[in-house]
Order: C-alpha cells, then structure tokens, then sequence
C-alpha cells in the first residue's frame, strides 16, 4: 500500500487535484491566468473556505464588492458565502493554488495531530 501519492502539474489554465492525488479532505487546484485575462464567472459556496495562494504575477480579486490587490506571496482566506472573482493583471499573468475545505472543519493541526516516529 502507498501513503502517498506525487503529481507532476503543467502550465495548464486550471488543473484540479482531487482526482490525480485521490483528496478525501480538500480540494486544490492549481490556476494560470495569462495578462488580461479572469476567471469567467463570480461563485460563492455553500460550505467551504477557499484559501488562495499567489504564486506568481500580480491581479487583483472582486470580493464582495470590493477590490484586493493580488501579488506573488500573498494568501487571501475567502469565507464560503462571500462572491469572488480573480483576474491577472493587465499586463501580468498570475499563478495561484486554491485549496478549499469544509468551513470550521479542522479540529487538530500540526503538533496535536502529529504522531512521532521513535
């Protein structure tokens, strides 16, 4: 039996890894806007937090109204029920990872659920 499972992801548009890593807790995906470019709908969700991390590139998010400035190194945490919406820069392309989870979900983290190996 394999713990683990290792993706290699490309420059696509969006790749999704809940299918290819076989996630039971999250979902992740991975997203390249070239310059100019958004992501072609406002969402929101009924139970799960979004957690955006810029890899790369700089743009800005629609939330809720307002406007927040994206660039390499920032992480944004977006509440379930608020309405987003991404774009890259108007001439820069922007990376980023979206992991999204079950809102109020995460009962133990780091030491409390590490089990050390002797």
């Amino acid at each position: 039996m394999r713990n683990f499972t290792k993706v290699h992801v490309a420059q696509d548009a969006r790749t999704e890894l809940h299918d290819k890593l076989s996630l039971t807790g999250a979902e992740i995906s991975v997203n390249n806007l070239p310059a100019g470019a958004g992501v072609p709908f406002v969402h929101s969700h009924k139970k799960n937090e979004e957690i955006y991390i810029i890899l790369s590139g700089q743009g800005k998010a629609i939330i809720d109204g307002k406007t927040v400035e994206l660039h390499a190194g920032d992480f944004v945490r977006v509440a379930p029920a608020a309405k987003r919406q991404f774009f890259a820069g108007d001439d820069s392309a922007i990376s980023f990872v979206c992991i999204q989870v079950q809102e109020h979900s995460l009962e133990e983290y780091t030491a409390e659920d590490a089990v050390i190996a002797e």
